[in-house]
């Protein structure tokens, strides 16, 4: 009775008293909802998000819509929306600008995701020439010195590949993975090299007192030359690709989309987002010091909530001018 009985309540509060103090609060002031985050929200992040959620939560279907609208509408939709709430264009020159920037944001981040989904959706084909061509690019940018001997062969291993033909290892995230890698591999690749040389070559380190209650001298002297940084880059990398895909799908990057790109956020942007994330795992793998890649789950979900957590503040860019990474290169 309790549960329901505040649920009547927030129902009230949300469809009556909210909307008579919005019209409160435009007879006192003169200006509308959107008028007054305009210009009492600095651009970015926590004026697009408020304009979003204004818009999604108008009573007008026309105003509710105008989140969807294909990007050369939007200054139609701008002109409507002025009509709609009886602003004049000609006092009010900024905000149709103000407007304009946060629509094409929130559309921009709607096609997006679809653009990245069309990747994800779309499996690997060995037969595709132009798949084909980025794969062995991916190999070029990261061993340039190392000629590949056979499109199939054990060599493939040596970048973090599973098996003789990467091809099986692209099934979760389809040419997205690929995409995202050789992005990487590209276009920052000093670091890319940098992580792939880490991720082969074992770290030594010398047992502690806890973790040598924890094996005998033999299991140590096993694990301390396979626990390394070791993981396989590609698919790391791969999976990295999820886990920004996720965050992307959960609205998560608004934050920090709507901060970096002053129009639409595009496919570079989400793939400079990936290179951030696999520069800051792998700096994050080396502080948490697994033992083993069997801990692999569990430092990628910590991994996780701490990007969760930095995009919570409306004003986190996670790379607001993306450039390799002075502190990876001095490892």
């Amino acid at each position: 009775f309790a549960r329901m009985f505040v649920q009547v309540c927030l129902y009230f509060y949300c469809k009556c008293l909210w909307r008579c103090l919005k019209f409160v609060v435009r007879k006192l002031t003169g200006r509308c909802e959107l008028q007054r985050i305009c210009y009492n929200t600095k651009p970015g992040a926590a004026r697009t998000m408020k304009i979003e959620a204004s818009l999604k939560g108008s009573k007008s279907k026309r105003l509710q819509t105008s989140v969807s609208v294909h990007p050369d509408a939007i200054e139609k939709t701008i002109d409507d929306i002025m009509e709609l709430k009886r602003i004049n264009p000609d006092i009010n020159p900024q905000l149709g600008v103000s407007l304009q920037a946060c629509l094409l944001q929130i559309v921009g981040y709607r096609n997006l995701i679809a653009e990245v989904e069309k990747l994800r959706r779309e499996p690997y084909d060995s037969e595709n020439p132009q798949h084909e061509e980025m794969l062995l690019k991916l190999w070029k940018c990261l061993k340039p010195n190392s000629p590949l001997k056979a499109r199939i062969s054990k060599q493939w291993c040596e970048i973090g590949f599973q098996g003789d033909d990467p091809k099986t290892d692209f099934r979760g995230m389809g040419l997205l993975g690929l995409y995202n890698l050789v992005y990487f591999a590209e276009w920052d690749t000093e670091i890319a090299q940098q992580v792939l040389s880490d991720s082969l070559h074992p770290k030594y380190r010398e047992v502690t007192k806890k973790e040598l209650s924890q094996f005998s001298k033999a299991e140590w002297e096993k694990k301390k030359f396979d626990k390394a940084i070791g993981y396989s880059f590609a698919i790391v990398g791969i999976n990295i690709t999820d886990l920004a895909y996720n965050l992307l799908v959960s609205g998560a990057l608004k934050t920090h989309f709507y901060n970096v790109a002053p129009e639409a956020p595009t496919l570079t942007h989400f793939q400079q987002t990936f290179c951030y994330l696999m520069h800051e795992f792998h700096k994050f793998w080396i502080e948490e010091d697994p033992l083993d890649i069997m801990e692999f789950n569990r430092v990628r979900e910590k991994f996780h909530k701490r990007i969760l957590k930095q995009l919570q503040n409306p004003e986190m860019a996670l790379c607001p001018h993306f450039a390799a990474s002075e502190s990876l290169i001095n490892m």
